[in-house]
């Protein structure tokens, strides 16, 4: 594994936290799966970087000596990308617009307002579903502006360096097939669904451990997830093979009944991203204005989280 700026940006988390259960936390990650990276990038260096001990972690002499480095090089990488994303903003055309999403209809609804409020302006997009990267696209001048989101008040990615703002805040919804036995209920308590497998689009926040916690509070721990991109989770709903969770922007789909979860145990918001030393506040103003619309236009009044 070659070394990347991330993984000293991550070096930098653990040792600041002084515990890899709060820096999972800082980097909306499960400890496990952190655990896991910071193993990577210990062989990556050649040893052990922190002790671990009940009390936290603590940095050895090599955890030192790379530490000692990431305080010069982290802060110079930083005000490289701010400056290189101040002149590229400086030089690049004012008629164009580069747009980054996660997935789902909400990019496209936002390219089809801003076609209208801006006709001028050429709009391009870019799928990931990895708001992390989303963000250091932005971070590193890639993208202007960039679709994401967090589970419930979860901190957004790069937030100490881009600007976030909330466009809406939607209830976690769930897909079942039309001849499911509960696809007629108005709404469903989680617990009714114990029994079944479930399919979700992937992301690197902490969705799936709030998912798990919520069947935790319901009684039971799910069987399977099926982590895969959007027509890959509706063709597994519609066949039966899983129950699929969704946000409230997601359409209507022949043989897929969308139905809300008693109580709202998880809730998505929907952020719009941006770096202040990039953009024009005018700009920025009239992007989350048209995003805040596109969102009222897909979602049904029923389906909002007041």
């Amino acid at each position: 594994m070659e070394l990347e700026l991330r993984h000293l940006r991550t070096i930098r988390t653990i040792a600041d936290a002084g515990s890899l259960t709060r820096a999972a936390t800082a980097l909306g990650l499960a400890q496990p799966a952190l655990s896991a990276q910071l193993r990577r990038i210990e062989r990556a260096l050649g040893g052990e970087l922190f002790e671990r001990g009940r009390h936290g972690v603590r940095a050895t002499a090599l955890g030192e000596l790379v530490l000692e480095r990431t305080r010069v090089v982290l802060p110079a990488v930083s005000d490289l990308q701010q400056e290189a994303a101040r002149f590229a903003h400086a030089r690049r055309e004012p008629e164009r617009l580069r747009l980054g999403g996660t997935h789902g209809p909400l990019l496209g609804a936002l390219v089809d307002r801003l076609a209208d409020a801006a006709p001028d302006t050429a709009v391009t997009t870019s799928a990931s579903w990895s708001e992390r990267e989303l963000a250091e696209q932005l971070t590193e001048g890639r993208l202007d502006f960039a679709l994401a989101g967090t589970c419930g008040s979860a901190a957004p990615p790069g937030a100490e360096q881009l600007v976030w703002r909330e466009i809406a805040v939607d209830p976690v919804l769930v897909m079942l097939a039309d001849g499911h036995p509960l696809a007629r209920a108005r709404e469903i308590e989680l617990a009714a669904l114990a029994d079944q497998e479930w399919a979700c689009v992937p992301g690197d926040g902490c969705f799936a451990d709030c998912f798990t916690a919520a069947c935790a509070r319901a009684g039971f721990s799910p069987r399977r997830m099926y982590e895969t991109d959007t027509a890959s989770c509706v063709h597994l709903v519609r066949v039966g093979r899983a129950v699929g969770l969704c946000r409230a922007s997601f359409p209507a789909t022949p043989g897929i009944a969308i139905r809300p979860v008693t109580g709202t145990p998880l809730v998505w918001r929907h952020l719009l991203g941006w770096h202040a030393a990039a953009q024009q506040p005018d700009t920025a103003a009239t992007v989350l204005d048209q995003a805040r619309s596109a969102h009222a236009g897909l979602v049904p009044p029923a389906h909002r989280v007041p």
